[in-house]
């Protein structure tokens, strides 16, 4: 595997039959074992697969919602920062700490009235050279087994691919300061706005980067300096192929986009500077941030749905078999793929 695990510990939450949140604790962490590698591995994947995902840093007494109130009282800091510290800065026990965390969890599912079942896995393990923290609710599923005398049994099972409240806190960035805005990655799911805000008031950390925001800009800023700087088609094309093969290199392995990365890249295909364009439209972008996935696709692909259709082609096709006519807000395409033509065919009684 290519991260190397330290600690893990997995606690139980569950509702009792009076609807009530209840928790069992593990006393000791999880033995190192194959089992428990194959899970951390698996739920890192998933983890990193997530398309959609926020960057926070935990709150301090300098953020406005920590500032003195008008009665004179104020907001008490965030109780899992604290253990964090108390683990990195004091040494406490792992299991200590991942016991403290578990009741904070319930505390925060009572106040919230989320009535969750489920299992809470903490994981302290090295990659890239970073340390982490992974912090992850993990839901069950019902199933069977065929057990060893050849019944078969219902069972529950972790549903790792169904994850939705999940956070990486990148402890060698939290302790160094490095990344002071987006040190803590977490899964911005379909799960709704209330459990995300849930998730993050657990961790006590707020979101500070806009990857999305970020990306579409990026985007944005690259398709407007290719025009431009007046390029080739093909120069256009290789440029776009090669800022989306970066960025999404970028992503897979966890890292930050850099504008300066961006623009070696650029000058060696004799186009400008994206960072000195950016300056000149009055465009706020920063040097450095964390990819979004799903808007880098808008580099190479037009895409879109709606009133029951649903278009995407490849960007070098505009101009060349798909036309567009703004005025009329007309598409021409000219050859279909085989699969539509042959269902298109067949609708008006034609040979495919």
């Amino acid at each position: 595997m290519n991260l190397s695990l330290e600690n893990s510990v997995v606690h139980h939450v569950f509702q009792d039959p009076d609807g009530n949140i209840g928790l069992r604790l593990a006393p000791e962490p999880l033995l190192l074992k194959e089992e428990v590698e194959v899970l951390l591995e698996e739920l890192n994947k998933v983890y990193n697969a997530k398309p959609a995902k926020g960057y926070a840093s935990f709150v301090s007494p300098d953020d406005p919602r920590f500032q003195e109130a008008e009665g004179g009282e104020s907001v008490p800091l965030p109780e899992f920062p604290k253990l964090l510290d108390s683990r990195l800065q004091n040494g406490i026990a792992f299991v200590d700490f991942s016991q403290q965390v578990a009741r904070l969890l319930r505390n925060e599912l009572e106040h919230y009235q989320f009535l969750e079942s489920g299992f809470l896995l903490l994981a302290e393990y090295q990659q890239t050279g970073d340390s982490f923290l992974l912090v992850a609710f993990l839901p069950v599923k019902d199933g069977v087994t065929v057990s060893a005398d050849l019944s078969v049994d219902r069972s529950s099972q972790l549903d790792i691919s169904k994850v939705q409240l999940a956070a990486r806190v990148n402890l060698s960035d939290y302790q160094t300061g490095i990344s002071d805005s987006h040190y803590i990655s977490f899964i911005k799911g379909r799960a709704g706005r209330k459990v995300a805000e849930f998730f993050l008031d657990f961790l006590g950390c707020a979101e500070r980067v806009n990857a999305k925001k970020e990306t579409d800009q990026l985007v944005q800023s690259v398709q407007e300096l290719v025009r431009q700087d007046d390029l080739s088609p093909e120069v256009a094309s290789e440029i776009r192929k090669d800022v989306y093969d970066y960025c999404g290199e970028q992503w897979s392995q966890g890292e930050q986009i850099r504008l300066s990365d961006i623009d070696t890249r650029l000058a060696e295909k004799g186009a400008g500077s994206l960072k000195a364009y950016s300056e000149q439209q009055g465009v706020s972008m920063a040097d450095e941030f964390p990819a979004d996935r799903s808007s880098l696709r808008k580099l190479m692909k037009f895409q879109g749905q709606g009133g029951g259709m649903s278009v995407a082609f490849e960007q070098d096709m505009l101009g060349e078999r798909v036309q567009y006519d703004p005025k009329t807000d007309t598409l021409t395409i000219v050859g279909t793929p085989p699969n539509l033509r042959d269902q298109l065919r067949r609708f008006y009684g034609q040979d495919s």
